[in-house]
């Protein structure tokens, strides 16, 4: 028996799905909701421009003045920053031009569409969407003595691909040109802890480490350590990729969905949809 075009068409319908995500939060809320979910908003982080403007400023101008022999790009949220602070200082089409000409590594396909964006092509990509798959490439990569400039995600992440680039005799110049920020106030963020905890929560879709944190760090703060990890555990934990998923198991959590390649939000959606669709 055909099942009825509206259930095709809707594989969520009738699902409650949080979704934790500030920049995308519309697109991501759009989509689940085109297949007929109930979206729970909850953002709960912001990203902002790094509040030293002038050490981005001075790295941008560092890549236009000096030969770089290898550009290493973690998020496409960096290339965009670093775009943005360009343009602002009317530096756009020298950073642009520069990029063009320098070998672009990027960890997976955000940053690799923000270059396209620029009218770019990212000449490597990691094997893996990590650091671990970053490494890897980079090992059959000569590097000694060479200047390797490398886009982190925040000046305090973990130090491994800088480590293992200076291990090797790389000239280093790092940036961090975003910071992350709370945003949601902590009530709504406990009303989301509350509906995980209840069981009317189907499902909720992680985007990024931050989000995972935020949850954490205010549970602990609240007390509600234990009202967390039980509504975690009752329900379908979601992970955009690799990296974000690696970040829930190692708290604890299992992970019931994440795309299996395309590291982006509508295979993330279409991983749910075939989750929660009754077979």
């Amino acid at each position: 028996m055909t099942a009825p075009q509206s259930d095709i068409d809707q594989p969520l319908r009738g699902r409650a799905i949080a979704v934790p995500e500030t920049r995308q939060l519309d697109v991501l809320a759009s989509l689940l909701e085109k297949r007929g979910a109930r979206v729970v908003r909850c953002p709960l982080v912001a990203i902002n421009d790094a509040p030293d403007e002038g050490a981005v400023l001075a790295w941008i101008r560092r890549r236009i003045g000096e030969p770089t022999d290898l550009m290493i790009f973690y998020t496409g949220e960096g290339v965009d920053r670093l775009a943005g602070f360009a343009e602002r200082a009317g530096l756009r089409d020298e950073f642009v031009a520069a990029l063009r000409r320098t070998p672009k590594l990027t960890r997976g396909p955000k940053p690799k569409r923000a270059l396209h964006r620029l009218g770019l092509e990212a000449e490597l990509e990691a094997a893996e969407p990590t650091t671990e798959g970053m490494i890897t490439t980079l090992s059959a990569i000569d590097v000694a003595g060479k200047r390797v400039a490398l886009q982190l995600y925040s000046a305090d992440q973990d130090q491994e691909l800088a480590d293992y680039l200076r291990s090797r005799g790389a000239a280093l110049d790092c940036v961090a040109p975003y910071v992350y920020a709370s945003k949601a106030e902590d009530e709504q963020v406990v009303r989301l802890i509350g509906e995980l905890e209840a069981g009317r929560i189907d499902a909720i879709a992680f985007t990024s480490q931050a989000q995972i944190h935020r949850l954490l760090k205010l549970a602990h703060s609240r007390g509600l350590d234990a009202a967390l990890r039980a509504g975690l555990e009752r329900t379908h934990l979601a992970a955009v990729g690799p990296v974000v998923a690696a970040e829930l198991e190692n708290a604890g959590f299992r992970v019931a969905a994440m795309p299996d390649d395309n590291f982006s939000m509508k295979p993330l959606v279409t991983a749910l949809s075939t989750l929660l669709t009754p077979t």
